[in-house]
């Protein structure tokens, strides 16, 4: 599984991942100011699952088409630490049965939800 970081994702948790040998990239290190369409681009092209505080990626996906084969995980709350976007992405990656192929994911602080596009 690849990951990719968006832009508002705090860099602390993107290097907590790379140190539990996690695939990720992250647009603030590698491409920083970058439009959503073109973070959008690099997921699909790299196959990355775009984790993301930003909800004007459903809109992308389900409004302008862009439908990144991997997913997108929405992040609904801001975490109070920086590494919390990481243990949350390490709970979401080992949870058995759980893909994020062609869906968006929303995890707010009580449930995940997904939907498939």
């Amino acid at each position: 599984m690849k990951f990719l970081a968006n832009e508002n994702i705090p860099i602390n948790s993107v290097i907590i991942l790379k140190t539990k040998d996690f695939d990720i990239k992250a647009v603030g290190l590698d491409n920083p100011s970058i439009s959503d369409e073109q973070v959008m681009k690099i997921a699909i092209d790299e196959d990355r699952t775009i984790i993301t505080y930003d909800s004007d990626y459903g809109e992308l996906i389900f409004k302008y088409g862009y439908k990144p084969q991997a997913g997108v995980i929405f992040i609904r709350f801001q975490p109070s630490e920086p590494s919390e976007t990481a243990r949350i992405i390490e709970e979401l990656a080992s949870t058995p049965n759980l893909s994020f192929q062609r869906k968006l994911t929303v995890v707010d602080t009580n449930s995940i939800r997904q939907k498939k596009y």
